[in-house]
This record gives structure tokens, sequence and C-alpha cells, in this order.
């Protein structure tokens, strides 16, 4: 608890800080990282991650470090329910680079710093296969 300066009577419960959880004390099994990074992207997971991205009330970036690394993150909105949010959180780097790939997002003007350099991560505009005809509205015909 905190006795703010201006009241000293009201105290003001502050949020604690979060441990992770320990390991456990025996080493990580070596098949692991393996199964881990031969998980194929699902459609599932890809279309959680466009969603996520079309949102507007979670603007998405990818930062490109100096050394290549590309980490794709969203700032969480704070959900009134449970409380959680008001975070940045990571999205899945290799669904991201799909979805960059086959055109359905694309990145907006960077922004540059020493070692690292950020993109705003947006969905790419849709281009209509069939041309657009003008709405006319057929002519009618008076029958005195």
């Amino acid at each position: 608890m905190l006795a703010t300066v201006d009241r000293p009577s009201t105290l003001v419960d502050l949020p604690t800080v979060r441990r992770r959880r320990a390991r456990a004390a025996s080493a990580p099994s070596p098949a692991a990282p393996a199964a881990r990074a031969a998980a194929p992207a699902s459609p599932a997971t890809t279309a959680d991650v466009l969603r996520i991205i079309a949102d507007p009330r979670t603007p998405t970036y990818v930062t490109v470090f100096a050394n290549g690394r590309r980490r794709y993150s969203y700032w969480r909105p704070i959900d009134p329910a449970t409380g959680a949010g008001g975070c940045y959180a990571a999205l899945p780097t290799a669904e991201c680079d799909e979805l960059q790939a086959s055109g359905r997002i694309t990145l907006g003007e960077p922004v540059v710093d020493p070692n690292r350099t950020t993109y705003r991560v947006r969905t790419a505009t849709r281009v209509s296969q069939v041309p657009a005809r003008p709405a006319v509205a057929p002519e009618r015909r008076r029958v005195a």
C-alpha cells in the first residue's frame, strides 16, 4: 500500500510485480525446441494474426533490429472485464512474414533509430477484380 502525498489518510493499492514461474529444476528436454520450431503455421493462427492487424484498436508494428531480427508486436487494449492488457504483445514472426510475402499486409514509413527500424503494419488494400460500373437507373417510359 502507498499513501498519497496530498491525502495521507488515503491508501492506493498498487499492482505487484509479476514474477515468472520458476522453471523445473531438471534440464529442459532437447526435443522441446525442435518440436516448437517444426510446428507449421495453421490457417486459424494466420487468420487470428490478420484479424489483430486489421483491428484499428490494436496498432501493429514490426521492429527490424540491426542484426536482422524482426519482431512483430501490437498494442493490446485493456479488457474491462479482466483488467488485463494495456501492454505490447508479440505476434508470431513466421505467420506475419508469410502474410507480408503474400501481399496481405504492408509496411508503412520507417522510423529509424541507431539500433532498429520500426514500421507500422497494416492490411493491404484489396483491388477489386471486376471493374466498377456506374450505377445508372434504367430509363422509364410513360405509356399514355
